[in-house]
């Protein structure tokens, strides 16, 4: 059963981020702000100007007490230890913004708008030293970890992009779609019309794997290797939209949120982390569970031996609402996902230990 932190909105929540030291924030609807403690309890609230949606928070990684926060086309940043007036306000972006992700030395800041462009500012100098483009919405950016420069992002021109910010074309582009047809041979005819557009992306903490979640309901795993990336691995546990992924700290385990209801666990390792399990394991693992996954409905007989098969969730959380959004934190003392959906409450559910 969930637990329910209430108390802090009075509107949708539409974005979670947690701080090193456990702080929680959430971005509401009509410009709320809320800042949580570990608890559940409200410890501090914002009514952002122009009561414009909060679409994403972000605490610094080198400085707990910073939060960027974007509204409409606005980018706040705030000092979470007084919660007043934004230390400073950047307007960069002409359209709204959905994602905003700040590399881990604190230097740089990426804010995806509905134009498709990325606006990369330097927040040093204070100003954009890049401008990166999708052809359509741009719905997720994140900056890879151990790698400043470098960021991956996604888009409802179903094209996942690598960037580096030495060069204002990316590196390395997938069309998800040409990417199935290719591999999948023709298209079911649903496929035309619930198309991959791409809502979510996140990075492994090894910065190399990263996961995109799209409209089809699949999952699906890259590796990046130099100036490129390749898929590693699909799987679909969803039966509509995949809205949210999150990879956990630990290697490889996979968090998916979607617009069914439901929220999975799933561990990834067997598939990407080859040095993460020996030969052995790794073959007994498939064999235990390729048979579960040819049951389903028959729906699946046709890849039983392909490795998306195999991937099975190791935990369904049947959420019921839409998710919004999903955050992994430590909550007395085990990791706990957060779960952000349409109603004015983060529902906090306990996982297992790796």
């Amino acid at each position: 059963m969930a637990v329910k932190w209430t108390g802090g909105h009075s509107s949708s929540i539409l974005c979670l981020n947690v701080n090193t030291e456990g702080l929680v924030a959430s971005g509401a609807e009509r410009g709320e702000l809320t800042l949580w403690d570990g608890g559940g309890t409200p410890a501090g609230q914002l009514q952002l100007p122009k009561t414009d949606d909060v679409t994403s928070v972000v605490f610094s990684p080198c400085c707990p007490t910073r939060l960027y926060t974007s509204h409409g086309e606005t980018i706040s940043l705030l000092d979470v230890r007084s919660l007043k007036e934004p230390i400073e306000r950047f307007h960069v972006n002409e359209e709204e913004i959905n994602c905003l992700s700040v590399n881990e030395t604190d230097n740089f800041l990426a804010a995806a708008d509905d134009s498709g462009a990325i606006k990369v500012m330097d927040l040093e100098n204070k100003k954009v030293s890049r401008s990166l483009r999708h052809s359509n919405i741009c719905s997720s950016v994140v900056f890879r970890p151990q790698r400043p420069q470098s960021l991956v992002s996604c888009g409802l021109d179903m094209q996942v992009m690598l960037w580096n910010l030495q060069k204002a074309r990316p590196l390395w582009t997938t069309n998800l779609q040409e990417c199935e047809t290719e591999e999948d041979g023709p298209q079911p005819a649903g496929q035309f019309f619930n198309p991959p557009l791409a809502h979510s992306l996140s990075v492994a903490s090894c910065g190399n794997i990263f996961g995109c979640g799209a409209q089809d309901g699949k999952v699906r795993i890259f590796r990046v290797t130099g100036v490129k990336f390749e898929r590693e691995l699909e799987f679909q546990g969803h039966s509509s939209g995949v809205s949210q992924v999150l990879f956990m700290p630990e290697a490889y385990w996979l968090l998916t949120g979607g617009n069914d209801g439901k929220v999975l666990l799933w561990d990834v390792s067997s598939g990407v982390g080859k040095q993460q399990r020996s030969p052995a394991k790794s073959s007994q693992r498939r064999k235990a569970q390729a048979p579960a996954s040819t049951r389903k409905d028959g729906k699946l007989n046709k890849v039983a031996s392909s490795e998306h098969a195999r991937v099975l969730p190791k935990l369904t959380i049947e959420h019921g609402e839409k998710v919004n959004w999903i955050s992994c934190a430590e909550i007395k003392g085990s990791k706990s996902v957060l779960v952000a959906d349409q109603s004015s409450s983060v529902s906090v559910y306990p996982l297992p230990e790796p």
